[in-house]
């Protein structure tokens, strides 16, 4: 097997890979490498807030009552939905601007003021948002309350009891109160200078006569729609990245992710119980994650509330609170983009948010090296470069083997071609005469392959690295290339990269067969075709890679073809 066998064969294996693709598709299932088609997104519903009765997905139910024992508390009032006038607050820190919802002192839109927008580069990206076609909010609230009776919600009336708008130094401290059934809420959010997590407290107060038994519920709330909208790139071409829907983490099951088919079906597979980890919704580039206080048991629920209407939550347990006492429940809150550092001190395997798949043992490192390198170059294109020739220079004596391989071949398909006209259709002799010239010239006929298997999951790796980096996002390289993340505008890299392909194809050994020789001709145009839809920081890393191997191979093609020259004279 040569190398021609090799691309073949990955073609092939490709093909069939798009088939099943297609396949589970066409079954209702979501694709193997895509999100999930978008959907319609539920219409605003309004709930009345402080009524007598809860809502599951805005549909009325029985009021909530006291949990069995052993059983979580049932959450009332999940709908999303805006109140018909509703009140907003609208806080900011250098990083975020916040609005707030005061029934439920529900978070209903967070912009993340140093990231430029999707579409409009000089507005701030809009993670959290409550409006026609998209809910994306974050709430919570109390629960377990006796039968009949109402804690205060994210649907009940709030009131706001502190004026800062802004930072005061290096923090802005917010507080919302909520009273019902004789028990108060007050939930405070600080927020610092710089950071996208937010410290948020939960003080309940018992202002009754009577010992109470209430249940903090944490959750997100979010449709299933594409957040990136509509996009052109095919399904299987938008790569790992595209995930999105709730994740939860533990200790014990690690990193799980849970997509909304799953939900739908009622098939999510995840844990139920812990006292430790944290849960969140996650998309590209982006997360919202709770996390509850560590060493507190509580539930883990992922429910569909309504059609296209999803919300992961935890609900724990405060204890007994007595007449005239309170109890404070610490929690944390991130809402913004995937910085694996700031992650990863906001809670341990945060980070794993920014999923490298199966291949996170040398993704992990790969991203270390990319971004100790882009400290010394401050350019993430320049970075791609540099990593690129690092990782040539790591693979230069594998490389050189398969090009030494390719050289030879090259130097005797004369031969091989006169050996195929002697013998004819007869293989065994045929096989026999080119395994004697092979062992004769010293050629490895699969010396040509096992390089390039050996690389694979390093190309892997680093594909997932430069497609799920938020820090790629909206990164300049030079003069056209204006977003790394996205596809060249020109279609320039894309050009360049099926040049040098078409002359790498030169430097090999021409295929005997006519039709392979066909094939293989066609293959800069198939791969540097796809790399029209991938974003150009991908197809710069392969450019690079190109030409590096053609200086590598035209070299060692030279030598060898000198070395045999003169060892023929």
């Amino acid at each position: 097997m040569d190398i021609r066998r090799t691309i073949l064969l990955m073609i092939f294996s490709f093909s069939l890979l798009m088939l099943w693709n297609n396949w589970q598709v066409h079954q209702g299932n979501p694709p193997l490498f895509g999100a999930p088609p978008p959907k319609a997104t539920p219409a605003a519903t309004t709930t009345p807030p402080d009524s007598g009765a809860t809502t599951q997905g805005g549909v009325p139910s029985a009021p909530a009552q006291a949990a069995t024992p052993g059983a979580a508390p049932t959450v009332p009032g999940t709908s999303a939905a805006p109140a018909a006038q509703a009140q907003t607050v609208t806080v900011k820190s250098d990083v975020l601007a916040l609005t707030f919802d005061l029934q439920g002192a529900q978070l209903v839109r967070a912009e993340l003021l140093n990231v430029p927008g999707k579409d409009d580069k000089k507005q701030p990206f809009v993670l959290l948002s409550r409006e026609a076609g998209h809910i994306y909010v974050v709430q919570s609230g109390l629960t377990g309350a006796p039968a009949g009776s109402l804690y205060p919600t994210h649907l009940a009336n709030y009131k706001l009891v502190t004026e800062a708008k802004g930072l005061n130094g290096n923090t802005l401290v917010v507080k919302f109160e909520s009273e019902a059934s004789g028990v108060k809420l007050t939930k405070t959010f600080t927020l610092t200078r710089g950071s996208y997590a937010i410290a948020v407290d939960h003080q309940i107060e018992n202002l009754s006569a009577q010992p109470v038994t209430p249940s903090v519920y944490l959750q997100i709330t979010r449709d299933g729609s594409d957040p990136m909208g509509q996009s052109n790139t095919p399904s299987f071409l938008q790569g790992p990245v595209s995930f999105t829907g709730p994740a939860v983490y533990s200790d014990q099951d690690k990193f799980q992710k849970i997509t909304f088919p799953e939900i739908e079906k009622r098939k999510a597979q995840y844990i139920k119980q812990a006292d430790n980890g944290w849960f969140a919704m996650v998309q590209h580039y982006f997360v919202t994650a709770w996390v509850p206080p560590q060493g507190k048991t509580r539930n883990y629920e992922v429910t569909e509330l309504e059609k296209n209407l999803f919300a992961v939550r935890s609900i724990e347990p405060v204890g007994t609170i007595n007449p005239g006492s309170q109890v404070s429940v610490p929690t944390k809150l991130w809402v913004g983009p995937q910085d694996q550092s700031e992650l990863e001190a906001v809670a341990p395997g945060l980070e794993l948010v920014v999923d490298y798949g199966l291949l996170t043992i040398i993704a992990k490192p790969v991203f270390t090296l990319m971004t100790w390198l882009f400290s010394l170059l401050g350019n993430w294109g320049w970075t791609i470069v540099a990593l690129t020739v690092l990782i040539k220079a790591a693979f230069y004596p594998l490389s050189a083997a398969s090009y030494r391989s390719m050289a030879k071949m090259k130097l005797v398909a004369p031969r091989l071609q006169a050996l195929r006209e002697k013998f004819g259709d007869d293989r065994q002799k045929l096989n026999t005469a080119m395994m004697e010239m092979y062992r004769t010239e010293k050629i490895n006929p699969l010396g040509g392959c096992l390089p390039i298997v050996i690389q694979i999951p390093v190309f892997i790796s680093l594909y997932y690295v430069l497609g799920s980096s938020v820090e790629l996002r909206g990164a300049p390289w030079i003069l056209w290339i204006h977003d790394l993340s996205v596809q060249d505008p020109y279609f320039i890299l894309p050009l360049i990269m099926m040049a040098t392909m078409f002359i790498q194809m030169k430097l090999n050994p021409t295929p005997p067969d006519p039709v392979q020789a066909k094939v293989m001709m066609f293959m800069p145009l198939v791969f540097g075709g796809m790399m029209f839809f991938f974003p150009s920081g991908l197809v710069l890393y392969w450019c690079v890679n190109n030409i590096l191997s053609i200086a590598q191979q035209w070299h060692i093609t030279r030598t060898i073809a000198t070395q045999s020259a003169a060892a023929h004279r």
